[in-house]
């Protein structure tokens, strides 16, 4: 029995498939079932049920799990203990939404770059309910989402906040129309991020469980959804500080409601069982760098 075999073993277990298990350890597929099948050889049992559309874990594989976790866990500490200079390397997959990506996401990664040069960084854009899943499916090292996660297996580290505020069109405004209120939300359309977004929250917060009867045009892209409101489509709320300037260029107005939006707190999200230096230190990373008030990069 042996580390490799153990560590392909476990996240093989705890990743979506056992492709995604062989990515995040650099493997081929094959090379990873290898050592899988090395290791039940050596504890004379099958570890997966491999008889059905997807490899499950036996009797004998649930029982391992946990051991595995604590091996794996006690080498990484031994590791890190024994570095002198620690540094990292290899490839980092990690998750953030498209504010993120926007504003301060250039100058995380020159900090990373400049901290790390052997490390390769691939961002992957997505809203938070799919990059939750993907850092609990192991497809992810880590995402930048807003809230905190309600999963078990996952853990959140607070990073920052971003503030938002209500917007219109002067257009589509009238004289009547000194602030945000739910008349107005009757009358136009609500320009929002897709559900599963973080903004869903501060607007459901807002409305404090009122029924808006007016329509929802859900868009996927910031850039679509400041056009959208530019045109005077309808109503819906941005970045304060993109607010600000836009108001400031006369293309929108700022409204504002009662009661004033909730900033959205965001969070470092991770694996509880990933013990590894890569977490913790480019933890520290993105908190360092997280400014959602950071210019915006919007074509």
């Amino acid at each position: 029995m042996t580390l490799k075999q153990l560590e392909a073993f476990y996240w093989a277990a705890t990743c979506a498939s056992f492709a995604v298990a062989a990515e995040r350890l650099h493997l081929s597929v094959s090379s990873l079932s290898k050592r899988i099948t090395e290791l039940e050889e050596g504890l004379g049992q099958p570890l997966f049920d491999r008889s059905g559309h997807k490899a499950v874990l036996t009797d004998a594989g649930q029982r391992l799990l946990p051991q595995a976790r604590g091996l794996l866990a006690t080498a990484d500490q031994i590791r890190a203990s024994m570095t002198e200079m620690p540094g990292l390397r290899g490839r980092c997959r990690f998750g953030v939404g498209e504010l993120t990506a926007l504003t301060w996401l250039p100058g995380l990664i020159r900090a990373v770059r400049a901290a790390y040069p052997e490390l390769v960084l691939e961002p992957y854009v997505d809203i938070g309910q799919v990059l939750e899943q993907r850092v609990a499916d192991g497809e992810l090292d880590f995402a930048v989402i807003a809230g905190r996660s309600s999963r078990a297996g996952i853990a959140s580290s607070p990073i920052g906040e971003a503030h938002f505020s209500w917007v219109a069109a002067p257009s589509v405004l009238q004289p009547a129309d000194t602030g945000m209120t739910m008349a107005l939300l009757a009358r136009l359309p609500l320009v929002t991020l897709p559900e599963g977004a973080g903004t869903t929250r501060i607007i459901d917060d807002w409305l404090g469980g009122r029924e808006s009867a007016g329509e929802r045009l859900c868009c996927n892209n910031w850039g679509a959804i400041v056009g959208l409101l530019i045109e005077g489509t309808g109503v819906g709320l941005l970045p304060s500080h993109w607010a600000e300037k836009l108001q400031a260029e006369g293309s929108l107005r700022v409204l504002h409601g009662e009661p004033e939006l909730a900033a959205l707190p965001y969070a470092f999200q991770y694996r509880r069982d990933d013990a590894r230096p890569l977490v913790a230190m480019l933890r520290d990373t993105v908190a360092a760098s997280a400014d959602f008030s950071a210019p915006c990069r919007l074509p």
